[in-house]
This record gives structure tokens, C-alpha cells and sequence, in this order.
């Protein structure tokens, strides 16, 4: 039940379809961290702390071979999967003109449409894949001139596709790290620092609950804005531990994107395309190492370490950025 009370407006990204001012005062930390806030985390570490303990057990060894059973057409074809997916969402924004990397950041400049198709047609060869890179990196310096650091801080996800890219077309790997796990990371950190944004700003996401009032299941708007909230964060940061775990977050989150594409149409689809097919990527990979042998009560403690840490980064950076107040 409780990703179901976020399935769909957790993954629609509000500044595609509604008023936003990243300037903005956001709550006050006493407003976020309220009752409910502290009822939801409870409820989400003690799922992720169960998950943990189940996996070492049978239940967990069959759960992973049954993943590797359904995921193995795919697992076989993922490095081709990314590829053709991230030329697919580099040619529709193009298509659709005007965009620079996702629907909010918009563009004039004509050398922009022909980047895109550029790094589109650097997917047909894994020899160009660095070259696409480029691009994307390129296109992300360019929203950062653009819509300063805070805003792209959104989107690490093009800078983790890129680096998946140059590594796979290098045949190299990050000090140890492999691409698959480079994109995973920035994948995590990515909705990671999105579901900030449903607590800070609920208010954004408003008029999108008036107008699809039934994806609230009838729940209070703030109440369903912090459930949205901790139900993405608790999944990106399943995302970057242990196989079992990483594996079925993916596989909720991808779910969840591919719903909110039937709610909100073809631009949701285009814009999360290529996050869905790094989802993907995850779900299917069947790699284990000595890395993630982990005490199950490490998870409890990580998951709130890393919220205190991403929420102190969130307002503290805000408010050096915009003069905004952090109480």
C-alpha cells in the first residue's frame, strides 16, 4: 500500500507540468519534519530493515533466481537496450524542438537540435558512444549557464548515462567501479535529491492533484505529497545497496514510471525514457562482489544518514544560493 499512495505522482516531474520558482522559499524544516514525516519514515525503515533480513535467506536466494530467470533476455541485451533508448529520447526532444534536455529547460539556439541528433547518431557504434558523451555533457553545461546549478542539480542522471557511455565505448571502468554502477549511483542520487523537492515545494504539485484527484486513493494532498516523498527516496536508496534490494526497488520504480506515463501522456514518456531503461538495466543485473555483503541493521542507519545528509545539502545550499531560510 504504501507505494501505491505514490505510484504515479512521484515519478511525473512537476516543473514539466506545473508553475515552479526554484528561487522560492521552501517549508521550513520544522513544517517537514513533522508527525507524519516521522510516521512514514518509520514505515519505510522498517520495510527496507525486513528486506535486508529476508535476503540472505532462502525466500531471498529464490526471489534472486527467479529475477534472473524473468530478467535474462534483457540482462543479455542491456548495454544494446541504453543505446537505443537514449536515441530515442535524444531524437524526440528534437522532434519536439525547443527542449534542451528535459521539458522545463528550454532553448532557442538551432546548434542545439543538431547536437542532439549528433548524439543520437553516435549510438549506432559503441566507437562513437564517448563522442555522444560528450554531447550530453556538453548540453548539461549548457542548463547550467542557463538555469544555474541548483536547477540541473535535478538531473546527475545525464552526467551518469554519459559517463555509462564513455566507459562502455572505452571498454574501461571508474577506478574499480563499473559503468553499470556509475549510472546506478547517479540514478539513486538523482530521485534521491527529487524527492526533496516534494516536501520543500509541495505546494508545486497541487493544481496536477486537482486535476487527477483520483491518484490521491482520497488521501490529504500535504499528507500524499510526503508519502510521494519518502516512497522515492526509500527506493533511490535501495538502489545503491545490495543486490536483492537494488534489483526489486528498480523493478517498483519502473513500474511506477511506466504508470505515471498512462496519467500524464507522451511528454512524461519521452522525458523519463532513458531513466527507465537505466531501471531496467538494474533489475536485470545479476553481478554480485564482496561489496555488497552488508549487516542488514546498516540499512536502517544508511537510509537515515543519507536523508539528513541530502536534506542538510538540499536547504543549506539553497539557502547560500537564493538567501532563502532554512527554519
Amino acid at each position: 500500500m504504501f507505494c501505491v499512495v505514490a505510484a504515479q505522482e512521484a515519478e511525473a516531474h512537476v516543473k514539466w507540468f506545473c508553475a515552479y520558482d526554484v528561487a522560492g522559499q521552501p517549508r521550513g524544516l520544522e513544517n517537514v519534519l513533522c508527525q507524519d514525516f516521522e510516521l512514514l519514515l518509520g514505515v519505510a525503515v522498517f520495510w527496507l530493515f525486513a528486506g535486508c533480513l529476508i535476503e540472505p535467506t532462502a525466500l531471498g536466494t529464490a526471489t534472486i533466481h527467479a529475477l534472473d530467470r524473468i530478467t535474462e533476455p534483457l540482462r543479455l541485451r542491456t548495454e544494446t537496450m541504453i543505446r537505443a533508448v537514449c536515441a530515442f529520447f535524444f531524437i524526440s526532444i528534437w522532434a519536439v524542438g525547443g527542449i534542451l534536455l528535459t521539458p522545463e529547460l528550454k532553448t532557442t539556439s538551432p546548434l542545439v537540435g543538431v547536437l542532439q541528433l549528433g548524439i543520437a547518431a553516435g549510438m549506432l557504434s559503441r566507437r562513437t558512444l564517448p563522442l555522444s558523451a560528450v554531447g550530453i555533457v556538453i548540453l548539461f553545461g549548457i542548463g547550467v549557464h542557463d538555469y544555474g546549478v541548483f536547477h540541473l542539480a535535478d538531473y546527475p542522471i545525464f552526467l551518469g548515462i554519459a559517463a555509462y557511455l564513455a566507459l562502455v565505448g572505452l571498454k574501461k571502468d571508474l577506478f574499480g567501479i563499473s559503468p553499470l554502477d556509475v549510472v546506478r549511483y547517479s540514478a539513486g542520487v538523482t530521485l534521491m535529491w527529487a524527492s526533496i523537492e516534494k516536501w520543500a515545494y509541495p505546494e508545486w504539485s497541487f493544481p496536477l492533484l486537482v486535476e487527477h484527484a483520483t491518484i490521491t486513493l482520497g488521501f490529504d494532498n500535504e499528507f500524499y505529497m510526503r508519502a510521494a516523498g519518502m516512497v522515492e527516496f526509500t527506493l533511490a536508496f535501495a538502489l545503491l545497496w545490495t543486490p536483492l534490494i537494488r534489483r526489486c526497488a528498480a523493478v517498483v520504480l519502473t513500474g511506477m514510471f511506466i504508470s505515471a506515463c498512462f496519467e500524464f501522456g507522451k511528454i512524461d514518456a519521452i522525458g523519463h525514457s532513458a531513466i527507465v531503461a537505466v531501471l531496467l538495466a538494474i533489475a536485470c543485473d545479476d553481478r554480485t562482489s564482496a561489496r555488497d555483503v552488508r549487516a542488514a541493521w546498516l540499512a536502517p542507519v544508511s537510509l537515515c544518514a543519507a536523508l539528513t545528509v541530502t536534506l542538510f545539502v538540499y536547504y543549506a545550499g539553497h539557502a547560500a544560493l537564493f538567501n532563502t531560510s532554512i527554519l
